[in-house]
């Protein structure tokens, strides 16, 4: 049984990377089993040769989705994944992006992945812009092993850009193993973050490439679960923005879908009510 959430906890998000095998509709039904707010659907295939269950191209899933949402009273928190490449041909994701608005989303989440500065500002102007016209956020995630993969590139790439919609995504796992400091965060307009993104890990990550991959797609820890100095991060955030809990591990892909969400959400309370109450243990029961 879920349990209640405490006292000032946020509204929190299940990611679609946390149960990446889910079908939209199984992952709405899985947010709700386990008690989230919202859920965020991959829309857009990261790479080229990623298979994604094509909701862009078949309006009859799209009105399905949004009646599902509404039956199991869950928000669209954002849709993903918009790797700016060399190739990306951002008119192309318009209808993408049309799609995520009908649903409710108000954020796009945006990686770079192009080693041409000049080309990757002018796709991230060209997303925002369009992304504005369906008065959309376009929130930029740092990758370590992307071209932008720390908080100053992205902060960079954001102030560059001079759009009013840019926002700055900090991934928990990502902002950690890019070197990030929490005092970093309080020299950057506090507007520019309209959620962030959260998981735990070893507080001492993987150093090569490959392994860094694999830590962040299939070996993250759940909130409370590692040594992540989480509650610093969030105290460096704006409070109250809402969590997307993205914590993909091998532990729990065996399991259904609901009873993945179910042990997610859990755990995510649990760690925020330790927030709040140090008493409060961060184990099950």
């Amino acid at each position: 049984m879920t349990t209640l959430p405490p006292a000032g906890m946020p509204e929190i998000s299940l990611h679609h990377l946390t149960m990446l095998k889910a079908d939209p509709l199984s992952l709405v039904d899985a947010a709700a089993e386990g008690g989230f707010d919202y859920c965020g659907i991959r829309i857009v295939p990261p790479a080229p040769t990623d298979v994604l269950v094509d909701v862009v191209g078949n309006p009859a899933l799209v009105r399905e989705i949004d009646q599902r949402l509404r039956s199991r009273n869950v928000r669209l928190l954002d849709i993903e994944a918009v790797w700016l490449r060399p190739e990306t041909d951002v008119a192309a994701l318009v209808p993408a992006l049309e799609v995520g608005c009908r649903l409710g989303a108000r954020q796009v989440l945006a990686v770079g992945f192009d080693a041409d500065l000049g080309r990757l500002l002018d796709n991230f102007c060209q997303l925002c812009q369009a992304a504005a016209r369906l008065q959309m956020n376009v929130a930029l995630e740092f990758i370590t092993y992307c071209t932008i993969g720390s908080l100053e590139q992205a902060h960079w790439l954001v102030q560059r850009s001079e759009q009013p919609n840019a926002r700055l995504l900090i991934d928990a796992l990502q902002f950690f193993r890019a070197g990030g400091r929490t005092e970093q965060l309080a020299g950057i307009d506090r507007h520019l973050f309209p959620y962030m993104q959260l998981c735990d890990g070893p507080l001492i990550g993987p150093v090569s490439v490959d392994e860094r991959r694999v830590e962040a797609r299939t070996a993250r820890l759940l909130p409370g679960e590692g040594e992540l100095p989480l509650a610093s991060l969030l105290r460096a955030l704006p409070a109250g923005i809402p969590v997307s809990v993205e914590a993909p591990t091998l532990r729990l892909a065996a399991l259904p879908f609901n009873e993945q969400a179910r042990i997610v959400g859990d755990a995510t309370r649990r760690f925020f009510a330790h927030l709040s109450d140090p008493h409060q243990p961060l184990e099950t029961p």
